[in-house]
């Protein structure tokens, strides 16, 4: 008669806060690991070769990647719980939120399937919670991830990425090099604290800085009415200016101001963009202003992603 599986323990992930690299003398005392640009994911099996996706949401997204299910046998005889990233990864290996986003939300088992064949994922392991009954929540980083280092665990799906201790400046040009997201410190006599978002576990970003032509404006809403609520951003190519996403983010109240009087008096009544523009209830102005923004990449549709206001650049007001 088998015996009952004891269940495991609950745990949300543990987050972090935006910050820059430790300052070099204090470089020693931390880990770093590549920014993943994907979604959050808690796996726990009881060790009898199922596996369970948890979601930062707290949602069961266990059928949505059914690829991962493999993983629960390669723990069979380990109850575990582990901590890690999905991603998508392009066709050079880089991850690719956009081809992400084509996987999410499916939970219809047949319509998963197929997409992972078409778009297929891979679990970033790089956390280790619970192993074998004994709670790792009171271990450092450190142990923890000599733990996870020791376990194994490689597949078609999934991967441990390799951490780098005692060199942040190193990580972070290995990763610009690459075109990672950014870097993620981390504390190596940290502890694993569930759902608390910490300053031993850091966040620092690689941006880029970007100069782009406005061609037009969408309102914003409540007590930004009859201001811009994002500004239409183009880049000019050969075939003419190419709509490259709105940027609304960053932007103060006294720039929403000042950008409202400039785009009156530079109004017009057609698109400016050389292509199709997706933006509803747009406001037309003449390609004259320039605006600096700052962005993490692009996506698959040529878009900016993460697009924030910086500031406008009047030194390059291109003329009428």
């Amino acid at each position: 008669m088998a015996l009952p599986v004891a269940p495991l323990p609950a745990i949300r992930p543990m987050l972090t806060v935006p910050g820059p690299l430790p300052a070099e003398g204090e470089e020693a005392d931390w880990g770093f690991e590549v920014k993943w640009d994907g979604v959050r994911c808690v796996v726990s099996t009881p060790g009898d070769g199922t596996l369970r996706l948890i979601g930062r949401s707290g949602n069961d997204v266990t059928a949505t990647y059914p690829e991962l299910r493999e993983l629960g046998m390669q723990l069979q005889g380990r109850a575990t719980v582990l901590d890690g990233e999905i991603v998508a990864l392009d066709a050079k290996g880089q991850p690719d939120f956009g081809l992400l986003q084509r996987r999410m939300g499916i939970a219809n088992p047949r319509r998963a399937a197929h997409l992972a064949m078409e778009y297929p994922i891979h679990l970033m392991i790089f956390d280790i919670m619970h192993l074998a009954g004994r709670s790792l929540l009171g271990a450092t980083y450190l142990e923890r991830r000599t733990v996870l280092s020791g376990m194994g665990l490689t597949g078609r799906s999934w991967s441990v990425p390799t951490h780098l201790e005692g060199h942040g400046r190193r990580a972070w040009d290995a990763t610009l090099r690459h075109g990672y997201e950014g870097v993620i410190a981390k504390r190596l006599s940290s502890f694993y604290v569930p759902g608390v978002r910490s300053p031993d576990w850091r966040k620092v970003k690689h941006l880029l800085t970007l100069d782009v032509v406005i061609g037009g404006w969408t309102e914003g809403r409540g007590a930004l009415a009859g201001l811009p609520g994002a500004v239409l951003a183009g880049v000019e190519e050969p075939t003419g200016l190419r709509y490259v996403g709105s940027v609304g983010s960053g932007l103060s109240g006294q720039e929403r101001r000042d950008l409202a009087r400039y785009l009156e008096a530079v109004a017009r009544d057609e698109s400016p963009f050389a292509g199709p523009v997706d933006a509803s209830g747009a406001h037309w102005v003449e390609p004259r202003l320039v605006a600096e923004i700052t962005l993490t990449g692009w996506t698959p549709a040529g878009h900016l992603r993460h697009p924030i206001w910086h500031r406008l650049r009047p030194d390059l007001t291109r003329p009428g």
